[in-house]
């Protein structure tokens, strides 16, 4: 079941890919720290599932409050003129890799370990 969330990824990112839709040059810093708040908060997702503790309103709970803090945090940065949206991309960059190195572990754990 865990590959619902992965699955809904491929398929985002594909409409993604195929719409004409772009994004402003001016937008991008914005644009880029959400999405990386909301590839961290799938990840999450998937790593509660794994660990039988996943609560759909905790996980869009943070979805949404993910996205909209590293906007709002980069848009603040913008405004007084440093770039805090590197704070969201540490953060958030290495919330994603230790969640996808414990998903991982997880994986091996249950395939491979009987």
């Amino acid at each position: 079941m865990w590959l619902l969330p992965v699955f809904g990824l491929i398929i985002g990112l594909f409409i993604g890919f195929v719409s004409p839709f772009s994004i402003p040059v001016d937008y991008t810093k914005y644009f880029s720290v959400a999405i990386l708040g909301a590839l961290d908060s799938v990840m999450g997702g998937i790593r509660s599932y794994q660990e039988d503790h996943f609560d759909s309103t905790i996980f869009l709970s943070g979805f949404i409050v993910n996205i909209i803090m590293a906007s709002l945090l980069a848009f603040i940065g913008d405004r007084i003129g440093v770039d805090l949206y590197l704070a969201a991309v540490v953060a958030f960059g290495t919330r994603l890799f230790q969640n996808i190195s414990i998903i991982r572990r997880h994986i091996i754990n249950k395939y491979y370990k009987t």
